[in-house]
């Protein structure tokens, strides 16, 4: 390929990035993950307020040493496409710290609206279930009580209104509890928990349960353990009543493959402009503590059953337009030694590219993006990398690398790399493809990259 190299002008790049930030909740970024740049929510749980906006209350991740962090944010659409970031909805430390009780990192919460109230129910390992409200469903969540449950640890805290205006509270790990709530949402019915709802050994169930309803079927959603011992996907159980018993019905979606140090999943369903949802989170930085949040349409066959879908970069969009520019972050699936990284000049990156012992060279590092739709051949292809010290290949081929090359560049090794832009010419291809890159590096040092885009 006929390859030619462009200056680049940092002072320039950052500005825009800078700009970026600032109007990101102002941008349509409907593509996964649907987070700004830089921020790291988690455990999405859906809802959808009257004010006819739907809403994932998260968790912050914050540090590769720990999971979560003393801060939960909201992330709110109303379209689906322009998604708007509400930091620091509640916080139990420091600034803001409407916690004074303690000082506990706040992992997986959930809310839920009931007569012109938000309840945001506050997740604290060690600690019984909090419960705070607004008149806002992005808060501030103030005036905090404890949800009594006795003996029971609380983990997870999801909450449901039926339609009958009965409210239900599940919470637990490997076996999930079930109890009734009073119209206050702040105190458990007596005699009402149930333990044992679900179980490790009969519905896969490992935590994080989300309970809705649709055409009389009641749906629980969980973190599942049922595949490689690690709970990576989002499973299903239903049943005819609130209380069950319920049956495993499967996986709505699996996050492994996602990021090589991917260790869970957890997240939430929901209807929203006529079009279910699953709400889920991918890890990144090779980390299984840093994650952000992602969404893909599911639909419902006649019997309920919820077919199984795979891990986009075009998220709740249709595939993507092949010559939009493509975020190296945005890679829905990583295999081999590339991570997804943060580069101080540019933000999010793919980076630990290196020829591996245990990698033949024909295969090398990959990562891939689903889908492009190539309405017409493109001619170049334009990409901004910052060499290694080492010599490498960086090819793109549609759907598999043995399916063809669409185009290829040679980064040569440099000691002290910068940031560049490289231009080759592309091979013509048409249709909706996903998009395979192929890293082949000749050491332990490769290139990274930060963005793509056929022109």
């Amino acid at each position: 390929m006929n390859c030619r190299r462009q200056r680049n002008l940092r002072h320039l790049y950052r500005n825009a990035l800078f700009a970026l930030l600032l109007a990101w909740p102002l941008a349509l970024h409907a593509r996964n993950p649907i987070a700004p740049p830089e921020v790291y929510p988690a455990d999405p749980s859906v809802k959808v307020a009257p004010d006819g906006r739907l809403y994932l209350y998260c968790t912050i991740d914050d540090s590769t040493d720990r999971y979560c962090s003393y801060r939960c944010g909201v992330l709110s659409t109303g379209d689906m496409r322009t998604w708007k970031w509400h930091p620091d909805v509640f916080v139990s430390a420091g600034e803001g710290d409407a916690l004074p009780e303690n000082d506990v990192i706040l992992s997986a919460p959930d809310a839920q609206y009931r007569d012109g109230k938000h309840y945001f129910y506050i997740s604290q390992q060690g600690v019984p279930t909090g419960v705070a409200e607004s008149e806002s469903p992005t808060g501030p969540f103030k005036d905090v009580t404890f949800l009594d449950v006795g003996k029971h640890v609380q983990i997870d805290p999801s909450t449901f209104v039926d339609d009958d205006g009965q409210a239900y509270h599940v919470w637990g790990q490997f076996d999930m509890k079930m109890a009734k709530l009073e119209p206050d949402m702040r105190t458990i019915v007596p005699g009402s928990i149930r333990e044992k709802v679900l179980t490790e050994k009969e519905h896969h169930f490992h935590e994080g349960a989300f309970m809705t309803k649709r055409d009389g079927l009641y749906y629980l959603v969980y973190a599942d353990l049922s595949r490689a011992g690690r709970p990576t996907c989002l499973g299903y159980a239903t049943s005819k009543s609130p209380t069950g018993p319920y049956t495993y019905r499967g996986v709505i979606i699996d996050n492994d493959g996602c990021n090589p140090g991917n260790w869970n999943n957890h997240g939430s369903i929901a209807e929203f402009g006529g079009q279910w949802y699953v709400f889920y989170h991918r890890s990144t930085h090779g980390d299984v503590t840093m994650r952000r949040a992602c969404v893909e349409p599911i639909h419902f066959l006649e019997d309920g059953s919820i077919p199984e879908v795979e891990m986009t970069t075009q998220g709740a969009d249709a595939p993507l337009d092949s010559t939009l520019r493509i975020e190296a972050e945005e890679a829905c699936l990583l295999l081999g030694n590339v991570r997804i990284t943060k580069d101080h000049e540019v933000g999010g990156v793919l980076s630990g590219i290196k020829r591996s012992p245990t990698i033949p060279v024909s295969n090398g590092d990959r990562a891939t993006y689903k889908y492009l739709d190539f309405k017409q051949p493109p001619k170049q292809l334009r990409l901004r990398v910052k060499p290694g010290r080492d010599d490498a290949t960086i090819s793109f081929h549609p759907d598999q690398p043995w399916h063809g090359k669409i185009a290829e560049v040679t980064v040569k090794g440099e000691p002290d790399g910068k940031w560049v832009e490289l231009v080759c010419d592309a091979a013509p291809v048409t249709g909706v493809h996903a998009v395979v890159i192929q890293f082949i590096c000749r050491g332990e040092d490769g290139p990274q990259l930060d963005w793509w885009q056929f022109e």
